[in-house]
């Protein structure tokens, strides 16, 4: 029987056991609107717990997470690995406390070539960070970088049918184009008892026919003061810090803080 809430810091411990930098890729069969809301507070809520966060957008599309922040009209790492600018010039401070840059900002990538020197100028920025979250897609070409491969994996689902029948399909994919691994199930818009079901379902489906292990990040519950802090330009674990969804991130956030400690000892 999949396990769900009670097992999430020994799942958060396997999955993040790993040298520092720590690199999670998050994918969504969620509405845009509800993953750039996840992976910004989040990003927040890790910030606030002492730890140095940089989101990074990965998304071909114009629905990202430096859109969502206003910071994608500017120059992207695929310009730093052209050698047009400099990094810094990349990296911005958004205001919930953490940076945000941009990967390709939808520019084409040149070849094979473009590709390494991508992902060089990627390594040097992420070994300057503490925690990289990548808003992340799997187009048909794959992650634009190699290293997205055998980095984490987490997979952001809603409790409706669609979005639950296109996150099963979405970790089948993963699993035919990556190879056979574990990936983490993050559940929001649903009550700690949905997103129970909705897990326990996905992991017993994924162990029955794809042989996958799969593991509970946790959930985030529905809650309008996500809108209303969105709004306001903060994160909601600032504006309304005693709101139900504030709660679910600050101890999803301290999971992932308890989970990496030791390898970065």
């Amino acid at each position: 029987m999949a396990n769900f809430d009670f097992d999430q810091a020994e799942g958060l411990r396997r999955m993040l056991a790993g040298p520092k930098p720590r690199i999670v890729t998050f994918l969504s069969a969620t509405a845009p609107e509800e993953k750039g809301a996840m992976l910004v507070n989040l990003g927040a809520s890790l910030a606030r717990a002492g730890n140095d966060v940089l989101l990074m957008d990965a998304c071909a599309s114009a629905h990202g997470v430096a859109s969502r922040l206003g910071v994608d009209a500017g120059a992207s790492l695929l310009n730093v690995a052209r050698q047009e600018c400099a990094l810094d010039q990349v990296i911005h401070q958004a205001p919930q406390g953490f940076a945000v840059a941009s990967m390709t900002r939808g520019q084409p990538r040149g070849g094979p070539d473009e590709t390494r020197r991508l992902a060089k100028a990627f390594d040097v920025l992420v070994k300057q960070t503490g925690i990289v979250i990548v808003d992340g897609e799997f187009d048909d070409a794959g992650f634009p970088l190699p290293v997205m491969d055998s980095a984490e994996i987490v997979v952001q689902v809603g409790k409706s049918a669609v979005s639950i029948t296109a996150a099963y399909r979405m970790i089948k994919r993963l699993n035919q184009e990556l190879g056979r691994r574990p990936f983490g199930i993050l559940v929001t818009g649903a009550s700690e008892a949905e997103a129970k079901v909705v897990y326990d379902n996905m992991a017993q489906a994924a162990s029955r026919y794809l042989a996958v292990n799969l593991i509970s990040m946790g959930s985030v519950p529905a809650d309008e003061y996500l809108q209303r802090a969105a709004r306001l330009g903060r994160a909601v674990v600032d504006a309304f810090p005693l709101a139900g969804a504030s709660v679910a991130f600050r101890q999803l956030a301290g999971r992932f803080a308890m989970a990496a400690a030791p390898a970065w000892r």
